[in-house]
C-alpha cells in the first residue's frame, strides 16, 4: 500500500526483455536510488520489499549500491507503461506505506487499471493543468474533487469528463516527480481510487440481483 507521495525520482539504468514469446516475456528494471530525501546516502533496501515505480507496485528482486531490480510479468507489461520504459527515462518512486505513518495523499495500490494519454498541457500562472484521455469505461470511478493517480502520484480531479479528465499540478509537484516532463501524447499510468472502484462492483452486483 502506498500514499501517492512521490519522495524521490530515479533514472531507468537498464531493460532487458526476456527470451520472446508468443504473447511476450517479462521485464526488468533498474532504477537508480540515487534520492534526494532522508539521508543523502540513498535507501536502504530489502529483497522482496514493494516500490511503486511510476505508480506500479514493485518487488524488489535484487540491488546493489547505487540501484535495484524489479521484474514485470506480461500481466503487467500489457496494462501499464512498464512496457514502454527505457535508459534515461526518469520514474516515480515511493516506498510502501508503514503502518502509523502519516497518510499525506490517499490510499494507493500500485495496482494500475489503464494506461491514459496526455491531451493537453495548460500553463496556469506556474502551475499546469493536464488533461488525460483514458478508455470509456473508467469513467465511472473518476468524479470531480475525486481521487486519482497518474504515474504514482496522488492528485484531485478538476474536471470529469466522458473518456478523459483533468488534474491540476503544482510547482512543487512539477518539480519533485516526473509530471513535469509530460507533453501532449504522452503515455501515464492510471489508478482509479480504491473506494470509487469497490462501490461501483457492490452497487452493480445489487442491480444485477433486482433484475
Amino acid at each position: 500500500m502506498f500514499t501517492g507521495i512521490i519522495t524521490a525520482t530515479g533514472k531507468v539504468k537498464r531493460v532487458a526483455f526476456a527470451a520472446a514469446k508468443p504473447r511476450g516475456g517479462s521485464a526488468a528494471l533498474r532504477g537508480s536510488c540515487a534520492v534526494r530525501v532522508g539521508k543523502p546516502a540513498g535507501w536502504k533496501l530489502a529483497k522482496g520489499e514493494s516500490v511503486a515505480v511510476d505508480g506500479v507496485c514493485s518487488t524488489v528482486a535484487r540491488y546493489g549500491r547505487n540501484h535495484f531490480e524489479v521484474e514485470y510479468m506480461p500481466e503487467t507489461l500489457a496494462k501499464t507503461t512498464a512496457s514502454r520504459f527505457a535508459k534515461g527515462d526518469v520514474v516515480n518512486l515511493e516506498r510502501s506505506l508503514r503502518f502509523g505513518a502519516r497518510l499525506g495523499g490517499h490510499l494507493v495500490q500500485g495496482h494500475v487499471d489503464t494506461t491514459g494519454t496526455v491531451c493537453s498541457v495548460r500553463r496556469q500562472g506556474s502551475s499546469r493543468i493536464i488533461t488525460i484521455a483514458l478508455p470509456r469505461r473508467y469513467g465511472k470511478f473518476i468524479a470531480r474533487k475525486g481521487a486519482i493517480c497518474v504515474n504514482g502520484v496522488a492528485l484531485t480531479v478538476v474536471r470529469a469528463m466522458k473518456g478523459r479528465f483533468s488534474v491540476a499540478l503544482i510547482p512543487y509537484t512539477l518539480r519533485r516527480t516526473n509530471a513535469g516532463l509530460l507533453k501532449k501524447g504522452s503515455a501515464v499510468n492510471v489508478e482509479v481510487d480504491v473506494f470509487a472502484r469497490y462501490l461501483a462492483q457492490l452497487l452493480e452486483n445489487a442491480y444485477a440481483k433486482k433484475k
